[in-house]
């Protein structure tokens, strides 16, 4: 079982360039991922993308990958024909606006921030870095997939006590089925006897202690519970990204809880079903974390 959020930070120094990975993650209903690195490297996006899609299925995961050189060998150029238009505009615009002069530090300021005034001309090799980025990568990535296992242990251990808690419920529900029956039975009785006393029909009192019985009795909800009880219990254990089955169960188990509670008459039966409604409530919110 693994969790959905995680968390994980590689960094790599060289004589050229530093290279960083950071990912993490958050609970989502499926697999949304956004993977942010410089515009130059938009064509490894896919092998990188495809490297988490593998071992991760849910979660809303944000991958940054950044690379700082030390050395730059870049060459930058100016295109002083377009500087001279907008210092020309510039000028223009002073002095319609009745201003002596530009500043110069100001106006150059103004010129290097306007698009295509400075221009980099650098080759790119991709694949170079590629081959310098996937290392930091698969490192924080091990990383990434450690923290949400040990976390999804964790929840898995939850998950486990709280579903004991469940199945308790449902075993003294059980036990307490045949008790019901029972006071049904003395209660119809009971009043057939304060009316007619010896006169009472047997037959009669044994066909209102049926229709009572088909009315209140809750041993199918009780088969029911205990089938998703087994159900999850498989999920935890044998299923290995079991976030969306276990959501599905929870809504089955809530059905049958809910049922058992509006047909129940006795305190001792409400008060166990609020300890199921808060087990099965607290399995439900884990849920949500469980990839």
């Amino acid at each position: 079982m693994t969790s959905m959020t995680g968390y994980a930070y590689e960094e790599v120094t060289s004589e050229q360039t530093v290279v960083s990975v950071e990912i993490k993650s958050v609970n989502s209903r499926f697999l949304d991922l956004t993977i942010n690195l410089p515009t130059y490297l938009n064509p490894i996006e896919s092998y990188f993308r495809t490297k988490i899609s593998e071992k991760v299925t849910r979660g809303k995961v944000d991958v940054y990958i950044r690379i700082k050189e030390n050395h730059s060998d870049a060459q930058i150029s100016v295109d002083t024909q377009l500087a001279k238009t907008y210092m020309e505009a510039y000028r223009q615009i002073a002095a319609a606006a009745g201003i002596a002069g530009v500043h110069p530090a100001a106006a150059i300021y103004a010129l290097i921030n306007q698009d295509g005034v400075l221009n980099s001309n650098k080759e790119y090799d991709v694949e170079k870095y590629k081959t310098l980025i996937d290392p930091v990568f698969d490192a924080a990535f091990d990383r990434f997939v450690s923290d949400r296992e040990r976390e999804g242990a964790n929840l898995k251990k939850d998950l486990e006590e709280k579903l004991t808690v469940l199945e308790n419920c449902a075993g003294f529900f059980k036990d307490w089925q045949p008790k019901m029956e029972q006071y049904f039975k003395e209660q119809i009785t009971s009043r057939f006897n304060e009316l007619l006393g010896e006169n009472a029909d047997q037959n009669r009192i044994m066909t209102e202690t049926a229709a009572m019985l088909v009315k209140y009795t809750i041993n199918e909800e009780i088969v029911r519970l205990f089938s998703h009880i087994s159900a999850m219990k498989n999920e935890i254990q044998n299923n290995p990204v079991p976030g969306k089955r276990l959501d599905f169960i929870c809504q089955e188990m809530n059905r049958e809880i809910n049922t058992i509670g509006s047909k129940n008459q006795f305190s001792e039966v409400g008060a166990m079903v609020i300890n199921a409604k808060d087990a099965l409530e607290n399995i439900r919110e884990q849920s949500k974390n469980v990839e």
